[in-house]
């Protein structure tokens, strides 16, 4: 079907899988299904065919089957539902017609039919990845190893379907409904069933390398890059780590050299990933490994791991060829990788200059990369790039240091919150000391509540939102949604420091959101954490010790030019 590539949003995708017989219903194919496809008309005929790949099947449910399970088995009144644990365990336990179980049972068979590959089952709903919003991680995705008898492997897909559906109705997914003013019986879900991308390294099936690409570059840590040179965040194994807040390398695509979190070899250090995921074929699950148990066995499986890896020891980064006198750990740190992989770097340049010319619009990317036995780059998801409305020049204000409660001077982007009521505050010594991380976050999710339309600044330790509660609080979207700053900090003794992660999913919600961000890596110059004036200052107690609130007069201004930035007590 001919269709006109020059305006995405009025692009129609369900008419391609249909050609190809690879959607089931009458519904639409949702954001991730459209942006596939349509990533796949543009560069058919380009110069780019040939070059890039994409998922060997996809196989879409549309959101006719999302609607009709939920109409018939009498779960509507789950749109009004703000008890999360009830409206999910009232979808995951609810079976499938016969019907629906048959067309997951043709569409196994013809996942048979090309090897029966490892299976991603991830969402694609009616308002994600659209040019306004993104809902990037609010709704599920798994994994199924596809191993095991017929059944067992259906069993895996249901469920998985199953959780996806549920997704519709997490606190996050309805938090960014509400904040960007869609009724949630506006939202239906498809759901996309696809071969993973990878290759099989002897029980253990993952990419390479996979990262997510962005046309834009909205938050910069040196004047010297530019917003329209591009990023690329990485990392080894399955996808999941470039796009949570993870450690993963992050490269300017014209100046990959450049490292945004410094290059003191303890910078690099806290900075790199040192854990992988991957899928485990005998076992058939979805597992983490780490990369100081896996040495031998990757630098057997991959010719470019000296690329790859560097191990740290006395405060010094050694080649893996070297013997040092000193107890090392290995790290994914990708010390050569942009000068190994030119062809990787340069493909991603054509790639989104190609996507984002063809759309109109900027451009966000997931992908996979493998060396060998041949090269190959996969393109798993292209979406609009959530928009970024910079503000002009800002100049910070000549304010004298005992008024300044925060300074910090990178990854700093113009922005300007002016006689702001409430700061709220986590210290890091007694979260660590009374250690109850869920309830940290629950109880600043309280607290996003209450001071909803203040647009608060936030503050505390490390990088928030991280799968790892020793390293920042583990909130979740709907828990910090209504704040209008950010503000982490760095706490060396406590292991606690910002994850300068522009390209996660956490950094999207912020862009699309309007969120300001402060790193402040304390001690460091150029930076300040006023502890002496955050405890002299009057506050009152969260629901837990950690979490103090204070209410007074408090500004931000932030200077991407200078790269500085500052939070006041007015």
């Amino acid at each position: 079907m001919e269709q006109s590539l020059k305006n995405y949003d009025a692009f129609k995708a369900e008419s391609l899988f249909r050609e190809k017989g690879n959607i089931v219903g009458e519904g639409e194919c949702g954001g991730k299904a459209k942006g596939l496809a349509y990533a796949a008309c543009a560069i058919q005929g380009s110069s780019l065919e040939g070059m890039i790949n994409f998922p060997d099947l996809t196989m879409v449910l549309s959101t006719e089957v999302f609607d009709d399970f939920i109409d018939s088995n009498g779960l509507s009144d789950l749109y009004d539902e703000d008890d999360w644990e009830r409206a999910k365990s009232a979808v995951e336990r609810t079976g499938f017609s016969d019907s629906l179980r048959g067309e997951l049972g043709r569409i196994l068979d013809r996942f048979d039919d090309i090897g029966a590959p490892p299976l991603a089952i991830r969402s694609s709903s009616r308002l994600e990845d659209s040019i306004a919003l993104a809902f990037a991680g609010k709704y599920e995705t798994c994994f199924s190893p596809n191993c095991g008898t017929r059944e067992e492997r259906l069993a895996v897909i249901e469920t998985s379907v199953r959780r996806v559906f549920a997704s519709l109705f997490n606190p996050s997914a309805r938090a960014y409904r509400e904040k960007h003013g869609h009724a949630h019986r506006e939202e239906s879900i498809a759901v996309l069933i696809q071969s993973l991308s990878g290759r099989r390294h002897g029980n253990y099936f993952y990419p390479e390398l996979a990262g997510t690409l962005f046309s834009r570059v909205y938050r910069r840590p040196n004047p010297r890059i530019k917003k329209e040179d591009g990023l690329m965040r990485l990392c080894f194994g399955l996808g999941t780590r470039s796009v949570d807040r993870c450690p993963a390398r992050v490269f300017y695509l014209t100046n990959p050299s450049l490292r945004p979190e410094g290059n003191l070899p303890s910078q690099i250090a806290t900075a790199s990933q040192e854990n992988f995921d991957y899928i485990d074929m005998e076992h058939g699950a979805f597992l983490t490994g780490a990369l100081s148990l896996f040495t031998r066995f990757l630098q057997k499986e991959h010719k470019n791991y000296g690329a790859y890896v560097q191990n740290y020891g006395d405060d010094n980064l050694y080649s893996t060829l070297s013997d040092p006198d000193v107890p090392v750990r290995p790290l994914f740190s990708f010390p050569e990788l942009h000068i190994r992989e030119r062809k990787l770097f340069q493909t991603a340049k054509n790639l989104l200059r190609h996507m984002e010319d063809t759309s109109g619009v900027p451009v966000d990317i997931e992908f996979s990369y493998d060396t060998a036995p041949e090269t190959e780059f996969k393109l798993l998801q292209m979406r609009p790039l959530a928009s970024y409305a910079e503000m002009s020049s800002v100049v910070l204000p000549d304010v004298p240091d005992d008024r300044v409660l925060f300074r910090g001077d990178r990854m700093v982007s113009n922005g300007i919150l002016e006689n702001i009521t409430h700061l709220a505050y986590v210290d890091a010594e007694i979260y660590k000391r009374d250690w109850d991380p869920a309830a940290v976050a629950r109880a600043v999710g309280e607290i996003n509540k209450k001071l909803k339309g203040t647009r608060y600044i936030l503050a505390g330790p490390g990088r928030w939102g991280s799968r790892n509660p020793a390293l920042g609080v583990p909130v979740h979207y709907d828990e910090i949604c209504n704040c209008g700053c950010l503000v982490e900090i760095s706490v060396p003794e406590l292991n606690f420091s910002p994850e300068l992660s522009f390209g996660t999913h956490f950094f999207l919600d912020m862009d699309s959101d309007g969120i300001l961000y402060l790193p402040v890596f304390s001690k460091q110059s150029g930076n300040l954490f006023n502890s002496e004036l955050l405890s002299s200052t009057p506050h009152k107690l969260g629901d837990h010790g950690s979490i103090r609130v204070y209410e007074g007069n408090f500004s931000v201004y932030l200077d991407g030019e200078l790269e500085s930035g500052i939070v006041t007590a007015n």
